[in-house]
């Protein structure tokens, strides 16, 4: 097993559409009062900028819940959907320009590591698949929450942090409209949902992806 080391500042400094599909096959680190969990990230998606009216910072709006997206990139953005279920960001970006990345699935590393998910996620139905390939589902299987808001994710003491993955460049990216965003008006369709494709944690796959091309990006 290599040395961990982060991703690099230079990826968290691009925009949320530059950096969702780079976030993929990076490993997410969860420290845990039982342990570190590494897991490996399959699926993403993108809200970036005051103009995209599916990010909670759309039009600028600046609230108590949004001021970390508002942040330099690298901090933790965590909230609660349907009141109950966390869902885990990344912000990334310049300062001011509030650009974040959903964690929409994750693949635990090891047999070790899933097997602390488990215990944190309790039971579950259906396929093995189920026990992170969902925003809400792998926050509670990683321990994520709240009290993790606007921690930064960059440092190697952090509870939580991004290092250095697999090669995105190897990676068999797609891409697709994003999930559950019917209010977002001209941005419905947008194809900012990012997954590696075939891997069974992911989410939802769609029947249309289309392949990322890693050389459109700047």
């Amino acid at each position: 097993m290599r040395d961990p080391t982060l991703i690099p500042p230079s990826l968290l400094s691009r925009t949320a559409l530059e950096a969702a599909p780079l976030l993929l096959g990076q490993t997410l680190v969860s420290v845990t009062g039982d342990g570190e969990i590494r897991c490996r990230i399959v699926e993403t998606e993108s809200y970036g900028g005051a103009e995209d009216q599916g990010s909670h910072a759309f039009g600028n709006r600046r609230t108590a819940r949004t001021e970390v997206m508002f942040a330099a990139g690298g901090l933790a953005y965590v909230y609660l959907i349907y009141g109950m279920y966390s869902c885990l960001n990344v912000v990334v970006g310049d300062k001011d320009d509030p650009q974040a990345v959903l964690i929409r699935a994750v693949e635990p590393l090891s047999e070790m590591d899933a097997e602390l998910m488990h215990r944190y996620r309790g039971r579950f139905s259906g396929k093995a698949a189920n026990l992170s390939n969902g925003p809400g589902k792998l926050c509670r299987a990683l321990r994520v929450d709240r009290s993790l808001n606007g921690y930064p994710m960059d440092r190697m003491d952090s509870p939580l942090r991004l290092e250095a993955g697999d090669p995105v460049h190897e990676l068999p990216i797609v891409q697709c409209p994003r999930v559950n965003i019917d209010y977002a008006g001209d941005y419905v369709m947008k194809p900012w949902r990012f997954y590696i494709e075939g891997n069974s944690y992911v989410s939802v796959k769609s029947k249309h992806p289309v392949p990322f091309k890693m050389d459109t990006l700047p």
